[in-house]
């Protein structure tokens, strides 16, 4: 039985949407899970381009830095997302304040306080 056969947890991630303004930190997460069998990786270093990649259709997860350059509650993003489909996206939430994101929703998914190893990220969320 190969190593793959018993991995247990959520499915493959498929498309993934990096909610992320810091173009490196972006960057990394990009290639950490693509290397993790992300299919896609949409980066958006803004809600207006996060906006436009919900609207694209639906996403297998989504990483969320909640102090974007536009918006400071960038959690915003897991509230629509709860609301707008029968099947949420796993969620996991970036920030260097993590204090600064209300209990009921930092309970939607794990908090990475920054600066963090990407990898731990996509195991965090290939674990469900």
């Amino acid at each position: 039985m190969s190593e793959k056969a018993v991995v247990k947890g959520n499915p493959p991630l498929g498309r993934v949407l990096v909610v992320e303004d810091d173009p490196v930190l972006a960057l990394a997460l990009e290639d950490a899970l693509l290397a993790g069998g992300a299919r896609e990786v949409a980066i958006c270093p803004s809600m207006e381009n996060t906006m436009t990649e919900l609207e694209k259709g639906s996403v297998d997860a989504i990483v969320i830095d909640v102090h974007l350059a536009d918006r400071d509650d960038g959690w915003a993003v897991a509230e629509l997302v709860d609301m707008l489909g029968t099947r949420r996206p796993r969620i996991v939430f970036s920030t260097g304040a993590p204090q600064e994101i209300p209990e009921e929703i930092a309970e939607m998914g794990p908090v990475f306080e920054k600066p963090y190893d990407p990898a731990e990220l996509v195991a965090a969320l290939s674990d469900g």
